[in-house]
């Protein structure tokens, strides 16, 4: 899915005009954008949290040729899905063995 199919769907569902539905989408990106660049959690119930994490620098290895790198210390966004996102994702596809494991 892309940013187009978003605002064509929000057109849709929610009677916006094209134009509308586009900016509300760029506005709501951006402010996600913004809170991440910030150093900020971003949690969306029902849906999951983005994570801005640090990873220090260390010692890599270029796999074509064997030679030591150094990797700069760099900022990583992870993703994490809520627990309702993780059941509508496997919703029919587990097995009863796998229906009560902690790890979901």
């Amino acid at each position: 899915m892309t940013k187009a199919d978003i605002v064509e769907h929000i057109y849709e569902r929610v009677g916006f005009s094209k134009k509308e539905s586009a900016e509300l989408v760029e506005k709501v990106f951006d402010i996600i954008k913004d809170t991440l660049a910030d150093g900020e959690k971003v949690k969306i119930s029902g849906f999951g949290n983005f994570v801005v994490r640090q990873k220090n620098a260390r010692k890599g290895r270029n796999p074509q040729t064997g030679e030591e790198i150094r990797l700069a210390a760099r900022r990583v966004l992870t993703f994490k899905p809520s627990l309702v996102l993780k059941n509508v994702l496997n919703e029919g596809g587990e097995s009863t063995a796998d229906a009560g494991s902690p790890r979901a």
